[in-house]
């Protein structure tokens, strides 16, 4: 079966990244298909004119995640062959956030590649910084203990098994050596923004639903902006950030949004759906 790729390209806000929050989010709940005008008529909801959807949804074909299939004669959109398992990883990412205990177990990826195979090098690289996993040097990389299946699956589809080792190590040496270890291997800079940008841009969701396309709109979006978050951030312990980190604040946030809109917006697509 062929795999579809976590998306780690397309820009939050743009019609193709909300194209693909709203696959992930209601595609699988609709039966795995939609008619075109349901999708265009979705987008549309959410600011995106329809030349703009239809480009889109060419992309997202493009890139493996949807198929063109039409049902009793009406044009639509079915997920792609093994888009589920990419779809229910990304479930786990974006609903379910998680943070190491301080005790907590690492994985340690370690790994020899040759140079006839540097372009597979360069994408294991990638994915396991999409992955979340931070770089102690060149063939050594870390990450907490429970994203090891993410990562073996990354080298699996890669064809790297030969030449990657998993290791499971149990705590870092507590105090400022560590902590300044960490920002090292993480970008953590980096990461504390995208989170800031995210409250920044979020703070003004209404708590209590204003009716379905609003709730839609406004989880939607709110989806689009996060689900980067939990990939990038691999949720380190407390102990190992700095005293400012804005995560905790980030993921209440979302949880509140999410309790506030999820069941209204779920309401409109069906109902956009004619289920209603």
């Amino acid at each position: 079966m062929p795999r579809v790729a976590d998306d780690m390209v397309s820009r939050p806000g743009s019609a193709v990244s909300l194209l693909r929050t709203v696959v992930g989010l209601y595609l699988r709940e609709a039966g795995g298909w939609m008619a075109t005008e349901v999708l265009l008529a979705l987008l549309g909801a959410l600011g995106v004119p329809v030349p703009q959807a239809r480009t889109a949804l060419s992309r997202v074909k493009q890139r493996g995640l949807l198929e063109a299939v039409a049902r009793e004669g009406v044009p639509g959109y079915a997920l792609a062959r093994g888009a589920e398992a990419m779809l229910a990883r990304g479930d786990r990412r974006i609903h379910e956030p998680r943070s190491m205990t301080p005790d907590a177990e690492w994985c340690l990826i370690v790994f020899s590649i040759p140079e006839s195979m540097r372009d597979r090098r360069h994408q294991l690289r990638k994915q396991l910084r999409w992955i979340g996993c931070g770089s102690v040097e060149a063939g050594v990389w870390i990450c907490p203990e429970y994203l090891r299946d993410e990562v073996a699956g990354a080298v699996e589809d890669l064809g790297l098994a030969e030449h990657v080792v998993l290791f499971t190590a149990r705590g870092l040496p507590e105090g400022p050596s560590a902590t300044e270890q960490v920002s090292r291997w993480w970008d953590l800079d980096a990461i504390a923004e995208l989170h800031r940008q995210f409250i920044a841009g979020q703070a003004d969701v209404p708590a209590v639903s204003a009716g379905p396309a609003e709730s839609f709109a406004a989880y939607v979006h709110c989806i689009d902006a996060w689900r980067m978050i939990p990939y990038l951030d691999p949720g380190l312990p407390e102990s190992l950030l700095p005293p400012d980190w804005p995560g905790p604040e980030c993921i209440a946030l979302f949880q509140r949004i999410r309790t506030a809109h999820e069941v209204p917006a779920g309401e409109f697509v069906r109902n956009a759906g004619g289920e209603g």
